[in-house]
């Protein structure tokens, strides 16, 4: 069983960078996709970026791209979310998530990662 561990999160203000990271434990990252989400106040979570055990392959959701990146470093079974730019509506709570496969459909729904971590708060003032 995979335990996942965020961590990196804050608060910044606007136009700042973070970078969120994902430490993976009881299993080998590199056979697993990797995702992160985030959940704001009163919304549904939505899933954020995803990339292929490989790392060959990413996705982002149209409100980040250009300006977060999603990495994994399968050696110290971890995952990254470098995050530039951030704007007051990126505050959120994020959680990075785990499926054993290649892959996912873009966008995922959280059914589609059995495993999660337990979140991290990122908070951007204005």
């Amino acid at each position: 069983q995979v335990q996942l561990v965020e961590s990196g999160g804050g608060l910044v203000q606007a136009g700042d960078s973070l970078r969120l990271s994902c430490a993976a434990s009881g299993g080998t990252l590199s056979s697993y996709v990797m995702a992160w989400f985030r959940q704001a106040p009163g919304k549904e979570r939505e899933a954020v970026a995803q990339i292929t055990w490989s790392g060959g392959n990413t996705n982002y959701a149209d409100s980040v791209k250009g300006r977060f990146t999603i990495s994994r470093d399968n050696a110290k079974n971890t995952a990254y979310l470098q995050m530039n730019s951030l704007k007051p509506e990126d505050t959120a709570v994020y959680y990075c998530a785990a499926d054993k496969g290649y892959s996912r459909h873009w966008p995922p729904g959280n059914y589609d990662y059995d495993y999660w971590g337990q979140g991290t708060q990122v908070t951007v003032s204005s």
